[in-house]
């Protein structure tokens, strides 16, 4: 792979989402709830907590949505995106 391809590569590849306890602490210190969460993003609170439990994984459109929802949180609260050691248990 030439190296313009693989800069290319890495543009295009999807966003990936935080780690599960991560997701909960985003919403968390910007005080939302997990049904706040789910009427933004027009899925039901069991969609959220399933998310954030890490047992299923958003798909598209919400994916999408999601990611920027966290991400956007993540720049508003940089302390909560944080990884703790409690994380990398998981």
């Amino acid at each position: 792979m030439d190296l313009l391809a693989a800069v290319d590569a890495v543009l295009t590849r999807s966003p990936e989402l935080p780690a599960p306890s991560v997701r909960a602490r985003l919403r968390k210190a910007d005080g939302l709830t997990q049904q706040g969460v789910a009427e933004l993003l027009g899925v039901r609170r069991l969609a959220v907590a399933r998310w954030e439990g890490g047992k299923v994984e958003p798909r598209a459109p919400h994916r999408q949505a999601y990611i920027r929802l966290l991400a956007g949180l993540a720049i508003k609260h940089p302390h909560a995106a944080e990884l703790s050691l409690d994380d990398h248990q998981e």
